[in-house]
């Protein structure tokens, strides 16, 4: 069955393994890839030009300046060409350059102007691989949203045995096919997502309100991690100062009442997130005038109740998304209450969170959650990354959703 054709840029890495990228660049381009290559310096010393212009009918790209290319900027027209990148075979150097973010030639600067995933395929030997440099590097990547295959177990070319083998191009090829698959499939479906993110205000007067610490991160890197997947995805905001990535569909609010309003023309999509720290309470009025020390409206407050956002979406009888997610941002109780509002809101997962550690949470770039499943089934997520957290979300949102959405399977 031939695959549409998708668009991989292959950066050939030093290390004996890189002879591999040839058989790969082979079973790619039989099954209906285009592939075009970067062939890095030490890499050239294992691979010759001409054996990736004949494999790929295409000119490897070599230099970060070249008086014949420069003029279309390769290392962001390369970047934004593909539709995934892989790095084969990934050296232990190459996983450290790129923990660092260097940008000293093509291949490090082209990943780093990235705008799409990109796969690292480590191949070394196993001290080098166990080093617990090469560990937190890995950590590191891990927590920057790249993603690996591998390494494998097994015989390598200096003659020890253990983790640090290249996986085969087979079992390269495997993962690509069930990567594109899936995002083609969303794709074609055209599945819509909608996600809530950041606080809202609740405004006194014109000058004060009534918010919370959140900052909108977590939300923001959920929405992004969809739009990879290829579903079109819409982030509706409250104010906070992330700064938007190129084609990610943003709506800023800055009220619950307009992120309500924002939330119901969206409708109907397919997956819901509510991330947003709405405010559960608003000023029944609002002064039209910055109220006084000495003002007597200071000794009383009237609040009544925002639309409860997350209820209204999974509880709708006309438009409930298939797949209904909601946030428990907690201070106690944890679990007892996330599973109350599971049930309550009538949601298909809820992402529970401890923002009372000073740590990771509200206004951090770490957080650590626990998913629970209607079936009580229940998984934590450690500490790490937001941009991490998200595609462990991700993930699980796009599983459940194919499981339990039988009209696309």
């Amino acid at each position: 069955m031939k695959i549409k054709k998708h668009k991989i840029l292959l950066i050939v890495g030093g290390g004996i393994s890189a002879y591999k990228s040839l058989d790969l660049i082979r079973i790619l381009r039989k099954n209906n890839f285009i592939v075009k290559t970067i062939l890095t310096k030490s890499g050239k010393e294992f691979v010759t030009p001409l054996s990736l212009t004949s494999l790929t009918q295409d000119k490897p790209y070599e230099d970060l300046f070249n008086i014949n290319d420069e003029s279309k900027i390769d290392h962001i027209s390369l970047s934004r060409w593909s539709d995934l990148i892989i790095v084969v075979p990934t050296t232990a150097n190459f996983m450290s350059k790129i923990s660092f973010g260097k940008a000293e030639d093509l291949a490090s600067t082209v990943i780093l102007a990235s705008n799409k995933d990109i796969i690292l395929v480590p191949a070394m030997n196993i001290r080098m691989w166990m080093h617990k440099a090469t560990q937190a590097n890995y950590k590191k990547l891990l927590d920057y949203g790249y993603k690996f295959i591998g390494p494998t177990t097994g015989e390598m070319a200096c003659g020890e045995y253990g983790e640090g083998k290249m996986s085969s191009p087979r079992q390269i090829y495997s993962i690509i096919k069930d990567y594109f698959k899936n995002k083609d499939l969303y794709k074609k479906k055209k599945l819509k997502a909608l996600v809530t993110t950041g606080p809202t205000r609740e405004y006194i007067d014109p000058i004060r309100y009534i918010s919370n610490e959140s900052s909108g991160k977590q939300g923001y890197e959920i929405a992004l991690a969809l739009s990879k997947a290829g579903v079109q995805t819409t982030l509706v905001a409250g104010p906070s100062n992330i700064n938007p990535s190129f084609g990610l569909k943003i709506i800023n609010v800055t009220t619950a009442e307009q992120m309500f309003k924002a939330v119901r023309k969206l409708l109907p999509v397919d997956i819901a997130i509510c991330a947003a720290a709405v405010s559960d309470f608003k000023p029944k009025t609002k002064s039209n005038n910055k109220i006084k020390k000495n003002s007597n409206k200071l000794n009383l407050l009237n609040l009544e109740k925002n639309p409860d956002i997350l209820e209204y979406l999974g509880k709708n009888n006309r438009y409930r998304p298939k797949f209904v997610v909601g946030f428990a941002a907690e201070t106690e109780d944890l679990i007892k209450n996330a599973e109350n509002k599971l049930k309550n809101k009538n949601c298909d997962l809820i992402i529970a969170n401890d923002v009372s550690k000073k740590t990771f949470g509200f206004n951090k770039d770490f957080n650590k959650v626990v998913l629970i499943h209607t079936n009580g089934k229940k998984v934590t997520v450690p500490k790490n990354k937001k941009s991490y957290i998200a595609s462990i979300i991700t993930e699980t949102i796009l599983e459940k959703y194919l499981i339990n959405d039988k009209s696309i399977n």
